[in-house]
């Protein structure tokens, strides 16, 4: 929470007068910004805030200081609005109106990168530092403005990141990275719209093409029978990948913070991380089982799955845990498509995945199945499917259990 106030700085110059400024101060941080205005301290009502009528032209001042006092609140009241956990430095960049000119790409790309890191997304500060470090390694000048991200900048950026053997999935993060970062630096007023380079440089090109990255339904039943009586060590993997499936490919992360308050009666309620859509799935039978498998193990934590073992954990702490589970949920991924005879990579991607393109392949169609996903654009998607009622996606759901076996057309 910002708060602001007029007052006097604290010394005056050399002729004693005192410059009138606006002190903000935020997450206990204040910066003061001068108004451009003088007063001798005997001319100030500092219980008001305000010139007192000692003042030439007082009534004028004063209109003067309210106005800009409104002004601030409103850059703060639009920062709300917009999410954006600003900076001291933002909101003096709108509050003064600079130009786009007068903020470095690097000062407001690290700002970002620390407010990831103080509300506790460590996740989400990893590709802005990669990206950061890749950008500045092929522009050694930090003192580049947003207006300078050009098409033309952005393709010699490309250039410079494939003579580095990056490959097209690489770059895309990195392009989407610097999107993101520009997106974000419209809404702080740091640079005009008109400046936004990626109405021209598209980065849906490094979209991979041809590739496979779904299980048929008959593959994912070969998953789900793995014997974990002879392999016992992938009782966990198993029952993650069979979890996440019917769950609507819940994401690693989702099912890592899961609590046993989520789970209300039949149905599982939580917040996702990535987009902070509420979700509401009906539990089907296998996801039944694991329930009670879990339950019964009667672990002293609010998680459900034995991921996260402590209470209490950092936010930095959370992070490593799930970059080392997650690591491992992969590679024994692999181990049991090996076992069955699967020659896909298998990962949690190609779980979630696998997911919407089996009901797909059912016949239902892609609004539901966006909306029992919640995928990455969830506003658009949540814009026209907000009609669906929770036992339409559990029907569609349920269709996951049926036979025959679904194939995909040669």
């Amino acid at each position: 929470m910002a708060s602001i106030n007029i007052t006097l700085r604290s010394k005056p110059n050399k002729k004693n007068e005192f410059p009138v400024i606006l002190r903000i101060v935020k997450d206990r941080k204040s910066k003061l910004i001068s108004l451009g205005m003088l007063c001798e301290k005997e001319d100030w009502d500092s219980k008001k805030n305000e010139f007192k009528k000692t003042y030439a032209n007082a009534s004028q001042r004063n209109r003067v200081l309210l106005k800009l006092q409104e002004k601030a609140l409103k850059i703060i009241d639009e920062f709300a609005l917009d999410d954006i956990d600003f900076t001291l430095n933002q909101f003096e960049t709108k509050f003064r109106g600079r130009k786009s000119s007068s903020v470095t790409v690097s000062e407001f790309w690290k700002e970002k990168i620390n407010d990831f890191i103080k509300a506790g997304r460590i996740g989400n500060s990893k590709p802005y530092k990669d990206t950061y470090n890749s950008f500045f390694k092929f522009h050694k000048n930090k003192n580049i403005v947003f207006r300078e991200v050009t098409p033309a900048f952005l393709d010699k950026y490309e250039t410079f990141l494939r003579s580095n053997n990056n490959s097209n999935g690489g770059i895309g993060i990195k392009m989407r990275t610097i999107r993101a970062l520009y997106n974000y630096a419209i809404k702080s007023g740091i640079v005009d719209e008109k400046y936004y380079p990626f109405k021209i440089y598209k980065i849906s090109k490094f979209k991979a093409k041809g590739v496979k990255k779904a299980l048929i339904r008959d593959e994912m039943k070969l998953m789900e029978a793995v014997d974990t009586q002879k392999y016992p060590h992938l009782i966990n993997t198993k029952n993650y990948l069979v979890f996440s499936y019917y769950m609507g490919g819940m994401n690693f992360v989702d099912m890592m913070k899961l609590k046993w308050d989520n789970i209300q009666g039949d149905r599982i309620q939580y917040i996702r991380s990535k987009t902070k859509g509420k979700f509401t799935v009906k539990m089907l039978e296998p996801v039944k089982q694991i329930i009670a498998y879990y339950k019964a193990q009667n672990r002293p934590t609010k998680y459900v799955f034995p991921i996260l073992l402590k209470e209490d954990l950092s936010p930095v702490q959370i992070d490593n845990r799930k970059h080392k589970t997650l690591r491992r949920f992969n590679k024994q991924l692999k181990e049991i498509a090996e076992i069955q005879g699967l020659e896909q990579n298998v990962t949690s991607y190609v779980i979630r995945h696998s997911f919407a393109t089996n009901l797909k392949f059912a016949g239902i169609s892609t609004d539901v199945i966006g909306k029992s996903m919640g995928h990455a654009d969830v506003s658009i998607t949540q814009a026209y499917l907000k009609e669906f009622k929770d036992d339409i996606i559990d029907d569609a759901m349920s269709k996951l259990l049926e036979e025959p076996i679904l194939r995909y057309a040669s």
